[in-house]
């Protein structure tokens, strides 16, 4: 998103940049792989209940398919932009190499507030997004999923006019559907889960028993509540949470000092993650300023909101106690925050490796469609466990071997399977 100059695909250039040079990649790999590899602009005209029409700006940017057709949420946010939607797609190409599916990376995105947007009015919105793009979409090129403010109501109506247009069924065509619909078991609960699967491994390594750990958790939505629920379910506490007031138009922090109770909040919280103040004060909760979950004295950070959250200005807020900082948002840490983490030995797990849990259990819904068949919950979530687990220790042992950050092991990882695929396919 917009904010103060920060832009989230010049930061991911300037990594990639420096990957390159670590990985000694030739030049004409770098040309590719540093920006998309193709990218789609469109308008959108909506008819309005009050029967206006309104036109909203959308993108598709599909960064690499060398390793598998393009892989991305669809995000309907107010300040989105390119090069926002830019940076996510290559972050998705490295994702789904990182956890070694055969897929790419590919975003979306529309400038639009939903909140302020009827349901009809939505319908119309996906449905028009797709119009525009539909012949470069397909379980065979490019697989949209939810993302932020999107949900499996909107895939579905995205779906349905694709294969209105396309004249079949294709329930691979898109991921995140209701289950019931071709959606997957698993999938509301796969991001978060598989934050704190890799969190669980690195406790582990770091010779921590997660039952005796505590964490502050940025976020209150999806992926937050349900790395909270797991987190909880293995014994640790979250002493924090902080969360979007839409009515207030700014972010508190939610502190019991005993640990939160999850199904309490979620009692008081809107669809939208916005947990009801005066409520909370009477369940004995302190309402504290937003940025307030950064500074607890706890042994893990888990930011699960948007990019940019942590950065040179509040980076030393940070307790001394914070072990662990894992990734469950999209680019939340800046690489100036990031060299002071790591000269003060706390460990990143970034967000490419973190959050992957949610684009994982995306390809087992699209595996599950292509062949009508679906899997028990059990078996969704295990899957993803091992997924994850191999990812994480791939990314360790590397870590270890070369005495590197554990976010330049993971990058290494991911371009250089991507940079080897594009060679063999002779694009470079």
């Amino acid at each position: 998103m917009a904010d103060d100059g920060y832009n989230a695909f010049e930061i991911e250039q300037e990594q990639f940049d420096r990957m390159a040079d670590s990985l000694e990649l030739d030049k004409s790999v770098r040309d590719l792989l540093r920006s998309p590899i193709r990218e789609y602009h469109f308008n959108i005209p909506v008819k309005m209940d009050d029967g206006t029409f309104r036109i909203f700006k959308g993108f598709r940017i599909q960064h690499n398919d060398a390793r598998g057709p393009c892989k991305g949420g669809i995000r309907f946010h107010p300040q989105e932009t390119a090069d926002s939607v830019r940076a996510l797609s290559m972050w998705m190409t490295w994702k789904c190499s990182l956890v070694n599916i055969p897929l790419g990376g590919g975003k979306g995105g529309v400038i639009c507030d939903p909140h302020n947007l009827s349901q009809r009015e939505q319908e119309n919105l996906c449905r028009g997004w797709v119009r525009q793009v539909y012949k470069n979409l397909g379980p065979d090129n490019d697989i949209p999923a939810p993302d932020v403010m999107t949900n499996s109501q909107h895939m579905l109506w995205m779906l349905d006019e694709y294969e209105a247009i396309s004249g079949g069924r294709y329930p691979g065509a898109i991921t995140g559907k209701p289950v019931g619909m071709g959606g997957s078991l698993g999938r509301t609960e796969a991001t978060g889960y598989g934050v704190v699967f890799v969190l669980r491994e690195a406790l582990k390594e770091l010779e921590m028993d997660i039952s005796k750990t505590t964490a502050s958790v940025q976020g209150f939505g999806n992926v937050a509540q349900y790395a909270i629920e797991l987190f909880i379910k293995y014994g640790g506490k979250v002493v924090s949470v902080s969360c979007w007031d839409q009515n207030d138009q700014t972010t508190y922090a939610f502190f019991k000092q005993d640990g939160i109770d999850l199904k309490e909040l979620r009692k008081i919280t809107n669809r939208y993650g916005t947990v009801e103040k005066s409520r909370a004060e009477e369940l004995g909760y302190k309402v504290l300023p937003g940025d307030d979950w950064l500074k607890q004295d706890v042994d893990i950070l888990i930011p699960a909101a948007l990019e940019n959250s942590i950065h040179k200005d509040n980076v030393k807020d940070i307790s001394n106690k914070v072990k662990i900082i894992a990734e469950g948002a999209n680019g939340p840490t800046t690489p100036e925050a990031d060299e002071h983490l790591y000269s003060n030995d706390v460990l990143v797990i970034p967000c490419f490796l973190a959050n992957a849990g949610g684009v994982v259990c995306s390809y087992f819904e699209q595996v599950q469609s292509n062949t009508n068949y679906f899997w028990p919950k059990d078996e969704v979530l295990g899957k993803l466990d091992d997924k994850m687990t191999d990812a994480y220790y791939a990314v360790i042992e590397l870590k270890k071997r070369r005495n590197i950050p554990m976010r330049d092991a993971a990058y290494m990882i991911a371009i250089s399977r991507v940079a080897e695929a594009c060679h063999l396919r002779g694009w470079a």
